[in-house]
């Protein structure tokens, strides 16, 4: 368990950064800056030529872009970021997504707002509201090949283009995006007997491609008496290779081998959502819909390659699952002595999953099917939400906002331990807006939430590759969170902008790997975790101490964790969870130039991952860094040339595995260091 005093010096360490803001803020307002708002025009981000709305709100001082977390069903708003002043109605319509197809032309304003002053129920904190207009046919794109040293084939085919424009009363946007990825990692790793000696020692190298074309568009509509509409559509494709090759020697109970892992994922996706917006009564009424659904077949081969006579073996998981989604909302808004909502919503989630398990016949060469309990199966669930919410301005100074009502819920598995089970759960939020002065901002939260399940860890699944598997649990049941948070802003003037977050929650049957049976273990819940932590994101403008257009970002977030564990009853973190993070940015635009030079190192790191019988750490780093230069005018194109990975960060596992179960005596500690190499990347990108 985590000591008192500990907890009071992270607490401390959060509040540095803002006192140190505080000593700082001794500059008048910027421009543009307003009572209760900060409004950024084109004109504000001109010295980095952006390409697309993103690149513009990523430039916004002290400014973290929180994405929608992915709730059950839409529910209240959840992430800090409107467009035209609505939240996006999709779920896989990321706002980073769509802010990247929308051209830099397009944006009219950007607006910073306290999300409690808002009439959208759910927004807290610090809010974007991204105001756009789009006039006539403009368009951008983005080219983003990449080269690694070590064991990887180029990247080439990593872009997007998007066409934006308006029709009478439709604004519209298509896009055509690919966040391809190549990366690789090769080197040693060495097998320890529990008293230190070696047992094996390997070499391996593993590369994997993946692509993922997306074509997408959204449509808006402005009635001539107030209506709006929206529809947000995208398909994507999904391609992914992973291939592992390496010499496993030295072991004394096993021949030397040669092991080859192949890993498939394929399949589609798409999404259709949309809003229609009308005046009704006193208020307005809004109706949401939204259809999504997934295809994912994968497969994961494992075969031993014996430089002796014995024979072949290896094994075959293969597994197909289709995901759907669709939910229903309706929202009324009103005023009267404040913003009033009621707002119901239906749900319905479903996977449908087979799963099948192969051993190799080392004789013929045939995979075998095995019996795989528990790995196919359907799993679905039935939502329905209702929600009110009160918002109104207290003092000049303090605005409130309440969020109040409740879910009820079935959940459904036909086949692999089939189960019916219904819940009812109270969810709400309560935050306080308080413009403590013209230069500072406070946002308190006390929020209580339902988490999402994944329908996969209902059903057996085997990880080939670490020898790992999980039984299926039929019992989980969604986590519940409360969670207090405070979040203030401070203004620095010319020196730039600082934003300090300090959050605590407490989770209620998190999921977590939980024994099933006796010697069985999987995804499940555990009675009650805490987390709490903060983080900091400053902007420091340096044209004050007379090194004109050069900027620091800089961003810190710490986490400390506890849950007790279902197999020792200790108390430990969370398996995986953040424990700490770290980003700092240079950017210098040199005046009366075209260039632009900068670089990024960040550090992350992770709790350990509480298996039941085996506990370790996987992860790649600790210290990224990268230098780019730039150059905005390249015959009408911004050239960027970027050398990644100069901290000659690694992929990295370190692990204890036990005989049994982590109780018992230790089997074997494995040791993997893996080098990746630097990654030297292009990005070409232009506007039409």
């Amino acid at each position: 368990m985590q000591s008192s005093s500990v907890r009071r010096l992270v607490l401390s360490a959060a509040l540095l950064p803002l006192s140190i803001s505080l000593a700082l803020a001794q500059e008048p307002n910027v421009p543009g800056e307003k009572e209760g708002a900060r409004t950024y025009l084109p004109a504000d981000f001109a010295r980095f030529s952006p390409n697309n709305a993103l690149d513009m709100l990523e430039q916004v001082p002290g400014f973290v872009i929180r994405e929608a977390v992915q709730e059950r069903g839409l529910g209240q708003a959840t992430g800090n970021v409107l467009l035209n002043g609505q939240r996006l109605s999709g779920k896989s319509n990321d706002v980073l997504g769509q802010l990247g197809r929308i051209p830099a032309a397009n944006v009219v304003r950007i607006e910073i707002r306290d999300g409690a002053t808002m009439d959208i129920p759910g927004l807290a904190g610090q809010v974007a509201n991204v105001i756009t207009k789009a006039e006539g046919i403009s368009g951008q794109w983005e080219w983003r090949p990449d080269v690694r040293k070590y064991y990887t084939d180029p990247q080439y085919t990593r872009g997007n283009v998007s066409v934006s424009g308006t029709a009478g009363r439709v604004d519209w946007t298509v896009g055509l995006t690919n966040n391809g990825n190549h990366s690789g990692a090769g080197g040693p790793t060495v097998i320890y007997n529990a008293d230190g000696t070696v047992r094996e020692r390997r070499n391996e190298e593993w590369t994997g491609e993946s692509d993922s074309p997306t074509f997408s568009t959204q449509l808006g509509y402005n009635g001539a008496e107030g209506q709006k509409g929206n529809f947000n559509g995208r398909v994507q494709h999904v391609y992914f290779d992973y291939i592992e090759e390496g010499v496993r020697a030295g072991n004394p109970f096993i021949p030397d081998r040669f092991r080859t892992i192949n890993s498939e994922e394929g399949g589609h996706n798409y999404e259709l959502s949309g809003d229609y917006e009308f005046g009704f009564g006193k208020g307005r009424l809004k109706f949401i819909g939204l259809d999504s659904f997934t295809h994912s077949p994968t497969s994961d081969t494992v075969v031993d390659d014996y430089f002796d006579a014995t024979p072949s073996d290896g094994a075959r998981f293969a597994r197909t699952g289709d995901q759907e989604e669709r939910i229903a909302r309706a929202e009324y808004r009103w005023k009267a002595h404040g913003d009033w909502q009621v707002s119901t919503e239906y749900a319905f989630n479903s996977l449908d999953s087979v799963a099948n398990l192969y051993v190799l016949d080392g004789t013929t060469g045939a995979f075998l099917a095995v019996p795989l309990p528990g790995g196919t199966a359907t799993v679905q669930e039935d939502r329905y939400e209702v929600m009110g919410s009160y918002g109104r301005a207290l003092t000049p100074a303090l605005a409130l906002q309440v969020n109040v009502g409740g879910e009820y819920s079935k959940i459904e598995q036909v086949g692999a331990g089939g189960l019916t089970r219904s819940f009812r759960r109270p969810k709400g939020q309560v935050s306080l807006a308080w413009q403590a002065s013209p230069k500072m901002d406070w946002n308190f939260k006390l929020e209580r939430r339902v988490g999402q399940l994944d329908f996969y860890d209902f059903l057996a699944n085997v990880n080939l590759t670490n020898g790992q598997s999980n039984a299926g649990n039929a019992e989980l049941v969604p986590p519940q969170t409360w969670e207090l948070s405070a979040e203030g802003h401070e203004k620095l003037g010319k020196w730039g902008s600082t934003t300090l977050r300090l959050y605590a929650q407490r989770i209620d049957d998190i999921v977590d790997t939980i024994p099933i049976g006796e010697f069985g273990e999987s995804p499940g819940n555990i009675d009650r975790a805490t987390i709490y932590g903060f983080e900091w994101k400053s902007t420091i403008n340096l044209d004050p101490i007379g090194w004109t257009g050069a900027k620091i970002d800089a961003t810190w977030q710490m986490e400390e964790s506890e849950v007790k564990d279902p197999l020792t009853g200790e108390n430990r973190p969370i398996s995986n969870n953040l424990q700490s993070f770290a980003d700092v940015s240079l950017r210098h635009d040199i005046p009366g130039t075209q260039w632009a030079w900068g670089g990024d190192v960040n550090y992350s790191y992770y709790e350990l991952d509480y298996r039941l019988t085996e506990v370790g750490r996987q992860w790649e780093g600790p210290v990224w860094g990268n230098l780019f230069i730039e150059n905005k005018d390249v015959f009408g194109m911004t050239v960027r040339f970027t050398a990644g990975n100069l901290g000659d960060a690694m992929s990295m596992w370190d692990r204890t595995v036990y005989v049994d179960r982590r109780t018992g005596p230790v089997d074997f500690h494995e040791m993997r260091n893996r080098r990746i190499g630097p990654i030297y990347s292009l990005t070409v990108s232009g506007k039409f």
